[in-house]
């Protein structure tokens, strides 16, 4: 049985998808959960009271605002039986922008691991999808920044791929996009997709910052912003580990606007 914790997410939802496609048992665990697919066992809870019994492998998205050390639950998935995991970590970690304890707790567990650095979702621009649909435009910060934002159908299947082979085993895999994107060019990719020009508004850091405490801690707002506005180098560069994994380039931003356009319209 595959455990895959935060299966409702941009992630989770289509690592569920293939692992079921694929004729894996699969429990989805979220903390609001109402469907999945036919044969998926659904299970509502949190991190820290999570019950691993039956569980070979587990995907691990550490759920904003979990206050405990991840030591303890992967302690008891050890005892439990669980022999691998595969966490869902993040490129600033790599980079220093990140603290690095769920990592470093991953690695000293005993368990047979696997560690996904994602760059920036292509999920992330659902954000505008209101002003979109409303007024046709995009306000972000940092116009011409580009970073290769990843899309996240891409981290599923590396998770998949990571969950399902063993040779993915003490592997730490940076994915990002095939290029670079800025946030014009984001808002231009999705006036594509929907056939109409969607405007792109710049905003400053100050106004982005607001915006996003609506939402996120104000550490990980003020992290996130820095990112976004100063990127390093190695927050620039594609890496080669969606092609390394998965034997075909990385889905460009563009696909992604073109499949989630009906949520732009």
């Amino acid at each position: 049985m595959i455990m895959v914790v935060g299966a409702t997410g941009n992630v989770g939802e289509p690592l569920v998808r293939m692992l079921s496609a694929a004729g894996e048992e699969v429990t989805a665990v979220s903390r609001r959960i109402t469907a999945a697919p036919p044969g998926v066992v659904v299970r509502q809870g949190n991190l820290a009271a999570l019950s691993f019994s039956d569980v070979s492998s587990v995907f691990l998205m550490v759920p904003p605002g979990f206050d405990g050390p991840l030591e303890p639950v992967l302690a008891r998935a050890a005892a439990a039986g669980v022999e691998r995991v595969v966490l869902l970590s993040s490129q600033g970690v790599g980079t220093g922008r990140h603290p690095a304890v769920f990592e470093e707790a991953v690695r000293a567990s005993g368990l047979k691991w696997t560690v996904l650095r994602p760059a920036g979702f292509a999920s992330n621009a659902f954000q505008w999808a209101e002003s979109v649909r409303a007024r046709r435009e995009v306000a972000a910060p940092f116009a011409d920044v580009a970073l290769p934002v990843v899309d996240p159908e891409d981290i599923a299947s590396v998770a998949a791929a990571a969950l399902l082979d063993p040779s993915h085993e003490g592997e730490t895999y940076v994915l990002t996009g095939p290029a670079a994107v800025s946030p014009r060019d984001q808002a231009a990719a999705i006036g594509e997709a929907l056939g109409e020009p969607v405007r792109f508004v710049p905003l400053t850091r100050e106004e982005a910052r607001a915006a996003l405490l609506g939402f996120m801690p104000p550490e990980i707002v003020d992290s996130t912003l820095d990112i976004l506005g100063s990127p390093t180098p190695a927050e620039q560069q594609v890496s080669p580990d969606v092609s390394r994994v998965l034997g075909r380039p990385p889905r460009p931003f563009a696909e992604w606007a073109s499949r989630f356009a009906v949520a732009f319209k």
